[in-house]
């Protein structure tokens, strides 16, 4: 029996990256998944296809996640299509749709931190709040959190700051969904590896290495595994809690 076997999943920002690895990974374990993308449509098809390939279910829904309205819709779209076999039907929702970009604080714009709480931290309450109406006990939500909610990097002050209310969103909301049955979760990764980045980031890669307990990057699927788990009945007693996936770097003495 696969861990999620019957459920019907919507990842945001599913095109690529970490999403890519979590919409793989939920099919790879029976889920139906709604992939999401803004703007990349050929990515989330090539994903979507790939899910197909498995003999499992996908649509692809697009979405401007900082828009309100545009989260109410992604989710009801994807509660009917339910897999396509149960329209009305939507159990597991993974936030994972965000942006990093560098900026130093000094100098940053209100603008420039507006995107990235709008992108990062709004999307997360509209669908988390969509979903929490559609969905029925049992039900779980996943949100895309940062080890940089506690540990803020230079130039990321907004990143940080919208990464640490998202971990405490979801306690929040873990609070006030659990009696309807529904639970609210994080997963915080480290400096997961993508395509060109020892080559783009050569010392910050080192340097990760050389710090990590377990001494390697993370990989998008060490992500997925973790939220597996959290959507999965062995998780069933787990609500309000961050789970931190970075290789052991969080255990590292500061001092």
């Amino acid at each position: 029996m696969r861990l999620l076997e019957g459920q019907v999943a919507l990842v945001t920002g599913a095109s690529g990256g970490i999403g890519r690895g979590i919409a793989l990974r939920f099919a790879e374990q029976g889920a139906s998944v709604a992939v999401h993308c803004r703007t990349a449509v050929a990515a989330a098809r090539e994903v979507a296809s790939r899910i197909e390939d498995m003999g499992a279910r996908a649509v692809v829904l697009e979405a401007d996640l900082r828009d309100e309205e545009g989260c109410h819709r992604l989710v009801r779209a994807a509660a009917e299509w339910g897999g396509g076999l149960s329209p009305g039907r939507l159990t597991a929702l993974v936030n994972n749709a965000g942006v990093q970009p560098t900026r130093p604080l000094p100098g940053m714009t209100a603008a420039e931190w507006q995107e990235v709480v709008d992108t990062n931290l709004s999307s997360v309450f509209a669908c988390t709040q969509a979903a929490a109406e559609v969905m029925g006990p049992g039900g779980s939500v996943t949100h895309i959190a940062s080890i940089e909610a506690s540990h803020p990097a230079p130039e990321h002050a907004h990143y940080s700051a919208s990464k640490a209310a998202v971990v405490m969103h979801a306690r929040a909301a873990a609070l006030e969904y659990g009696p309807h049955g529904i639970r609210v979760n994080t997963v915080s990764p480290g400096l997961i590896d993508r395509e060109g980045l020892a080559r783009d980031w050569p010392e910050g890669v080192e340097r990760w290495t050389r710090t990590a307990p377990l001494a390697r990057l993370g990989r998008p699927e060490d992500v997925a595994d973790a939220c597996v788990f959290l959507a999965s009945p062995l998780a069933s007693w787990i609500t309000g809690h961050d789970l931190v996936v970075d290789g052991g770097v969080s255990a590292r003495p500061t001092w």
